[in-house]
């Protein structure tokens, strides 16, 4: 599918609230040239995938409640997003179904996705979990590629 004006106008100028993710709460922008790093810092991270909020309105919804959960689980985790270039580029590496999402990773290994929206309890619950949870293979599609400098390649 080729992407519309519209769609490469709001990956460019990102909507005010996913700015906001950057701008207000300091929160880091991934893409896959800088994964690898974020994810290898010590403790726990969560990747919010963000889709374009025309094609996907719960996009926006996800860029309110993502910051709720970090004030909620202060210091727990440090949180990191995906614009919708990155997101769909790196979205098979973590193989959640529906968007948005996002993966809770624990020093760089896999804990677990939450897909769609949820009700505020069951964040809490949910992300509670994974935060004690042990990491596990993501359920992604195929087996990933390691390159010889140890470079993680999954999906491209």
């Amino acid at each position: 599918m080729m992407p519309s004006a519209a769609s490469d106008a709001a990956v460019a100028s990102p909507h005010p609230l996913i700015a906001q993710l950057f701008t207000k709460h300091g929160f880091t922008a991934i893409t896959a040239e800088n994964l690898d790093a974020f994810v290898a810092a010590p403790g726990h991270a969560l990747l919010m995938f963000t889709e374009d909020p025309l094609r996907v309105k719960e996009t926006l919804d996800l860029a309110v409640i993502v910051p709720e959960l970090a004030r909620t689980f202060a210091g727990r985790f440090r949180v990191g997003v995906l614009l919708p270039e990155a997101a769909r580029q790196l979205h098979p590496c973590y193989g959640f179904r529906r968007w948005p999402a996002f993966v809770v990773l624990r020093d760089g290994a896999y804990v677990g996705a939450v897909e769609g929206l949820l009700n505020w309890d069951e964040y809490l619950e949910t992300v509670g979990r994974l935060l004690e949870a042990l990491p596990t293979r993501p359920p992604t599609i195929g087996i990933p590629v390691t390159t010889v400098s140890g470079e993680r390649h999954c999906g491209s």
